[in-house]
């Protein structure tokens, strides 16, 4: 039996490259990032000079970027700081501002502070996505106010892998002048991700979707937009995120942007080429399998399927037996046995949506997996509808 890992979407295992670079920031260059001394010293710049790796990659400025736990941290301050930061546009009996366009299929770590936001007072329209999974910009601009303060719509979406038009709805967002945030979790380090190509203002991801470490994401913050601090305390970050540093994460998040240079062009390439594979051999040889999302806009690592009379949790059973990891959809989600709320966006019945498989490929994913993968699927859902 092999062991075949088809959940890059997920996490993706740590890059040795990574572990070496951050291996020091544990028991050697280990102070406190705030301490005066020569260890506190070593660790700023450590932290500052990943600071600057990743601002470069974003075509950022390095007072621009905020170090975080993981994206969901990053997403959660955005909002609630946009929020806080802009209480006074609006009616005033709406203490934490008053209006939010947000798409419908965003993760939760979107979804949840928003609707924390509806209960505190705000607004908050959710715009549907058509059947093929895409945000239109046409249908951002109608659902816009006068006192809308913040749009947020992700740049990949994390189950279906679709590709949203953010530099359309970041022209109109700064048009209007009203924040954009983009969760770019799934993009970033996969595809060219530029804060200058996609007019946003904030801009949220993690390292361990892209061969860094676990537990550091960071925020990107325009300069000049208004967003109050999530976590209060010390002055770390210029006062807009307290707490000590996670250094030995932030050296291994910079290593991982770093790595990513050089590679992105040819692993893009290479990963498309086994993302088609997937997607032509289940359609063709698997009665009752649907593609979701669109067939070219998407994440060159994903595919997502719903299989006729199978649950997906039935399946990723199955194959996980055969030692091949996939899932049915966000990791943050899965065990709750009920639809997707992305895939019933797009319009599928409570059964197919039940039905979803995500697949995705990454940096070490073989030919050969990929032939296992498709030999034991085939196989499983057989079995599974007899």
């Amino acid at each position: 039996m092999q062991n075949v890992y088809l959940d890059y979407a997920a996490t993706t295992p740590c890059d040795p490259r990574v572990v070496e670079a951050l291996r020091p920031y544990f028991y050697d260059t280990f102070g406190n990032t705030l301490s005066p001394h020569a260890f506190g010293r070593r660790g700023r710049k450590a932290v500052e000079d990943a600071r600057e790796t990743v601002a470069s990659f974003l075509g950022a400025q390095p007072t621009e970027i905020v170090f975080t736990s993981s994206a969901t941290e990053a997403n959660n301050h955005a909002i609630s700081g946009v929020a806080c930061a802009l209480r006074s546009k609006g009616r005033p009996a709406c203490p934490a501002g008053r209006h939010l366009v947000v798409s419908a299929i965003e993760h939760h770590c979107v979804l949840e502070p928003a609707r924390r936001l509806m209960q505190e007072g705000c607004e908050v329209t959710f715009v549907s996505p058509g059947k093929d999974g895409i945000i239109s910009p046409a249908a951002i601009e109608q659902a816009l106010r006068p006192d809308t303060i913040l749009i947020a719509v992700a740049h990949a979406n994390n189950e279906i892998g679709v590709l949203q038009p953010a530099e359309g709805i970041g022209r109109i967002a700064r048009a209007k002048g009203i924040y954009f945030l983009v969760d770019a979790a799934q993009t970033v380090g996969h595809i060219p991700v530029s804060v200058t190509g996609i007019p946003c203002d904030l801009l949220s991801f993690s390292a361990h979707k892209f061969y860094g470490p676990q537990g550091v994401g960071a925020l990107y913050i325009r300069k000049g937009v208004e967003c109050a601090p999530l976590l209060l305390g010390g002055d770390q970050e210029r006062n807009r995120r307290a707490g000590t540093l996670n250094v030995p994460g932030i050296v291994g998040l910079g290593e991982a942007v770093r790595l990513c240079r050089p590679l992105m062009s040819d692993e893009m390439a290479a990963q498309t080429v086994l993302r088609d594979r997937i997607i032509n051999a289940v359609l063709q040889e698997v009665p009752g399998a649907v593609l979701n999302g669109h067939r070219v806009l998407r994440l060159p690592n994903n595919a997502n399927f719903s299989f006729e009379g199978v649950t997906g949790e039935d399946l990723v059973a199955a194959l996980d037996m055969a030692g091949i990891a996939v899932s049915v959809g966000s990791a943050c989600t899965s065990g709750q046995l009920t639809p997707s709320h992305v895939l019933k966006a797009i319009g599928l019945s409570d059964a197919m949506a039940l039905g979803a498989l995500r697949v995705t490929v990454g940096r070490w994913t073989t030919a050969k997996d990929v032939d296992y993968f498709l030999e034991q699927l085939r196989l499983k859902v057989s079995r599974l509808r007899m």
